[in-house]
């Protein structure tokens, strides 16, 4: 079974940054492609950003395209979301998610069978 343990969420002002990391362990693939979603209060999970098995393939969502940079270490499964400008729309709880295969763009919570227990982002204006 694969563990997924998100760390770096907190309270930041509008405007500012953090850094979300994302480590797999246990049973892990050797082409995994990994995600990062979102979940505000009283809101369904969303995709934020996601990547490709080898790293080489980064895909965002439109809300935050342009703020974030989503980077990936394949040797020892991590994958970090750097989050910039950030709005207080951009609060909720923030889940690694982590599936098989050797494809791109899995864009939807059904597509990921791994998912850590979430880290929060409170983003105050």
């Amino acid at each position: 079974q694969m563990q997924l343990v998100e760390s770096g969420g907190g309270l930041v002002q509008a405007g500012g940054s953090l850094r979300l990391s994302c480590k797999a362990s246990g049973h892990t693939f050797s082409a995994q492609a990994m995600a990062w979603f979102r979940q505000a209060p009283g809101k369904e999970r969303e995709f934020v950003a996601g990547v490709n098995w080898s790293g080489d393939r980064t895909f965002y969502a439109d809300s935050v395209k342009g703020r974030s940079t989503l980077s990936r270490n394949s040797t020892n499964p991590t994958v970090d979301l750097q989050m910039d400008t950030l709005k207080p729309e951009d609060t909720g709880t923030y889940y690694c998610a982590a599936r098989r295969g050797y494809g791109s763009y899995y864009l939807t919570t059904a597509e990921y069978p791994y998912w850590g227990q979430g880290t929060q982002v409170t983003v105050s204006s």
